[in-house]
C-alpha cells in the first residue's frame, strides 16, 4: 500500500524509515547536520510551498530519500496507520 505525501508524491508505506515534525526536529543540530548532508547529496524532494512541517525519511532501491512535505507529522503518521489497518485513505 502507498501512503500520500503531498504535490502528487506517493511513497510505499514498508519504505518509510521514519516520520519527523520539522518544527521539533530542527531543534537538533545533528538533525539540521543530517538534512545539510541529504540536500548536498541530492537527496531531498521538497513538497512544501511556503514551510515544510514534516520529514519522511525512505528507503529507496537508489539509498534513502528525504521528502519535506507541507502535510504534518501527525496527519502523515494517521495515514500510514490506517494504510496497516486495512483501510484506505
Amino acid at each position: 500500500m502507498y501512503v500520500h505525501l503531498g504535490q502528487d508524491y506517493i511513497v510505499p508505506v514498508r519504505s518509510i524509515l521514519g516520520i519527523f515534525d520539522m518544527d521539533t526536529a530542527t531543534l537538533s543540530r545533528h538533525t539540521r547536520g543530517f538534512i545539510a548532508r541529504m540536500e548536498r547529496e541530492g537527496r531531498v524532494v521538497s513538497l512544501f510551498d511556503d514551510l515544510p512541517k514534516s520529514a519522511v525519511l525512505c528507503e529507496t532501491a537508489l539509498g534513502e530519500r528525504l521528502y519535506l512535505s507541507q502535510i504534518s507529522s501527525v496527519t502523515l503518521a494517521q495515514r500510514v496507520e490506517r494504510v496497516r489497518a486495512g483501510e484506505f485513505i
